[in-house]
């Protein structure tokens, strides 16, 4: 259903290094032509974007967070973000993502109330505020899930180099999505730093962002 595509051993983003061995993108065909037409990047031009920082990454945003709350990027002035694009179906990435961020956070002690945690969903559709509301405590009491229209989604998740697309079952309207999976590290003042790739490990990020809570807003 979700198939690791393609692996490098580097990551982008303002000296941000690479989580463990690799980068897994999760995607089924995307580069065999089968992507649907709403998809506007090409995953190998993604990739290349955040890798080398050649465009930028990230920007504001305006959604819905689990409580039915309006939530913009700027009320997370002055703490890091991890900010995560999934959807609460997802059998197996997003959980194991979304369970590391929630460890690194608790491993990081009193300091992790500097990072803020969010989900964005690429499904709208079924990820409602209420739905949520149910998934996101399961990971950690601090995580926020984040909803929106399905085209407000979309412009977040273009502005942040993500790659989705609904992929038909075969149930009668039945889906999943297969999307890129990774954990974008925000400063401060929300520019990119960088991503952790899928299956980063909690020890990992600990390491990576410790040093970013020295770093004061500009």
């Amino acid at each position: 259903m979700i198939a690791p595509l393609l692996r490098v051993i580097a990551c982008a983003g303002a000296g941000l290094a690479c989580a463990g061995a690799g980068l897994w993108l999760t995607l089924a065909a995307a580069l065999a032509g089968d992507a649907p037409p709403q998809s506007a990047r090409s995953v190998a031009e993604i990739m290349d974007i955040l890798m080398w920082n050649r465009e930028p990454v990230g920007g504001p945003f305006a959604l819905t967070d689990q409580a039915g709350h309006a939530r913009t990027d700027k009320e997370f002035r002055g703490s890091l973000m991890l900010v995560y694009f999934g959807f609460t179906y997802c059998p197996d990435v997003c959980p194991t993502d979304l369970q590391a961020i929630a460890l690194a956070l608790d491993k990081l002690g009193p300091d992790g109330d500097q990072v803020q945690p969010i989900f964005i969903t690429v499904d709208p559709e079924r990820d409602t505020a209420a739905h949520l509301a149910e998934y996101v405590p399961l990971f950690h009491a601090r995580l926020i899930g984040l909803t929106g229209a399905p085209e407000v989604i979309r412009k977040v998740a273009d502005a942040y180099k993500v790659y989705y697309a609904r992929v038909p079952l075969k149930d009668a309207g039945d889906y999943t999505v297969d999307h890129t999976a990774y954990i974008y590290l925000m400063d401060r003042d929300g520019n990119y730093l960088g991503f952790f790739p899928p299956g980063t490990s909690a020890d990992r990020m600990v390491e990576i962002i410790r040093p970013r809570l020295a770093e004061p807003a500009r």
